[in-house]
């Protein structure tokens, strides 16, 4: 059963990443605000999966909380 979780888990951030545009380029700026994006990512998937597996309410309120504060800084490094 919990290989299943894990693999929807990547499944989910594999979709994640296709979702997210990403500017190419080979400037610094664009690196630096590619690299941002992906720890952007990485943050969400973890914030997601504590969401899911957090025992109180209370935590899992400010999880959700700090999830979205994570999404308005995609939403703002994301071109639009």
């Amino acid at each position: 059963m919990a290989r299943g979780w894990e693999s929807k888990s990547v499944e989910m951030q594999m979709e994640d990443r296709e979702t997210i545009a990403v500017p190419e380029g080979n400037r610094r700026g664009d690196a630096d605000l590619q690299r941002r994006l992906e720890l952007l990512c990485l943050s969400r998937t973890r914030l997601l999966h504590e969401i899911e597996t957090a025992t109180g309410e209370r935590m899992r309120e400010v999880k959700r909380r700090a999830l979205r504060h994570i999404e308005a800084e995609i939403a703002a490094c994301t071109p639009r």
